[in-house]
């Protein structure tokens, strides 16, 4: 008997997936636990495994075609079987639906505008005559101002007068410069692309819109001197079996300072907050098409290679989209950092659920004072977005003195089993 595969939902977020791939064609076998098709979601291009044995007899999906969760993308069943009962039931379903999206759709193609491409070319004749040289549709020009340019030769087909609303008088043939005035008019053509959104930016703009509306954000700003962290860097990178990363130590930083200020690390949950016990932090990673945040777990009791070693490589699943949910799910609390590009300071929106995220600029050189003497310094700041429902302004102040006190002493965070 025919069975009806729908568009699964991959993720918690998930409203509707693109077919990125088909592995089978129509007529081909199809056992269960084989691959058919690849699909898109919000964040990532999981493989769909087939639930059932059978012949695949319909597609109901193009490939790179996007359609809701629980849609039929597939039928399955007997060689040969009828599935146009299948269709007609699901199609009668979906009328309603249909009839409200028609509507919809036919709204806004009765109000929308062709676009035009238009070019524009100044005259180049003496002959030739603009519509207007002013804002209220006439071309103004005063009569000895008009004689005095027929007898040198001018063209005041693209001059602009300094009169009253733009007429030219006299002085403007005075002053004509012909090797300015003169020059021949630049054409340009209007023109733009536009690109289908992707589900993964679909679900960043959705997530962070309601984060920035629905919490209120406020920001604290501090600056951390890195020169011991730079020192102690470089010597455990003498002995590592892997390089590790400033955000390496920071991720390390944070997760030793949330343990000492455990309501950081929480979430609002509406009608009550959740104080998380343990320390999952996600790190955000850039990818072509939006951001990505897998989570390193119990960051606070790994040590600096784990945590190098995981972050490296879910920046290489992230690339190649092989990110799973377990990857992305679950964190407590969130680190963006753009210092690696040239980004000395900004504020970062709160990914749900978190009650905070701390946004990591780059180390600049700059002038400190130590002793009393002013010398050379190795300066990052950092900036923490807290919701103001769970965190206030002394708790987070007191969240990133911690941060700096680590940063700023890294041998008394990092033990030899940290390394």
């Amino acid at each position: 008997m025919a069975e009806v595969v729908r568009m699964p939902k991959l993720s918690d977020t998930m409203t509707d997936g693109v077919v990125a791939q088909w592995h089978k064609k129509v007529g081909d076998k199809v056992k269960s636990g084989e691959l058919l098709a690849d699909i898109e979601t919000d964040k990532a291009t999981m493989e769909f495994e087939s639930f059932q044995n059978g012949v695949l007899l319909y597609i109901g999906v193009e490939k790179g075609k996007s359609v809701p969760v629980d849609s039929i993308i597939a039928i399955l069943g007997n060689a040969g079987e009828d599935v146009s009962a299948l269709l007609a039931e699901e199609a009668k379903k979906g009328s309603a639906i249909k009839e409200e999206v028609k509507v919809e759709v036919k709204k806004e193609v009765a109000t929308e505008t062709p676009v035009t491409k238009v070019e524009t070319q100044a005259p180049t004749t003496n002959n030739q005559q603009p519509a207007t040289n002013n804002s209220d549709g006439r071309f103004k020009i005063s009569p000895l101002a008009k004689k005095l340019a027929e007898d040198k030769g001018i063209s005041v087909n693209t001059m602009k007068g300094s009169g009253d609303g733009g007429r030219i008088i006299k002085r403007d043939i005075d002053n004509y410069n012909s090797n300015v005035n003169a020059m021949p008019a630049f054409v340009g053509v209007e023109s733009y692309t536009e690109e289908s959104v992707s589900q993964m930016r679909k679900t960043i703009a959705k997530r962070l819109a309601e984060s920035k509306f629905s919490a209120p954000h406020f920001y604290l700003i501090m600056e951390i001197e890195m020169d011991e962290a730079m020192k102690a860097r470089e010597a455990i990178n003498t002995v590592a079996g892997i390089k590790i990363s400033f955000n390496d130590i920071v991720i390390k930083a944070v997760a030793s300072s949330l343990r000492k200020h455990p309501k950081i690390n929480s979430s609002w949950l509406g009608d009550k907050i959740r104080y998380n016990n343990h320390i999952h932090i996600g790190v955000a990673v850039a990818v072509d098409e939006g951001l990505l945040v897998p989570v390193v777990r119990f960051a606070d009791g790994k040590t600096l290679t784990q945590i190098a070693t995981e972050v490296r490589n879910y920046a290489v699943k992230a690339r190649e989209k092989k990110l799973q949910p377990a990857d992305w799910e679950g964190n407590t609390f969130t680190i963006s950092n753009l210092g690696m590009f040239g980004i000395e300071e900004f504020t970062a929106i709160i990914n749900p659920p978190d009650a905070c995220i701390l946004a990591v600029g780059g180390i600049k050189q700059t002038p400190v004072v130590k002793n009393g003497q002013i010398v050379a310094g190795n300066v990052m700041k950092v900036t923490l977005s807290c919701d103001h429902r769970v965190v206030d302004g002394a708790m987070g102040s007191a969240f990133l003195q911690t941060l700096k006190h680590n940063l700023e002493n890294p041998v008394l965070m990092l033990g030899a089993y940290s390394i």
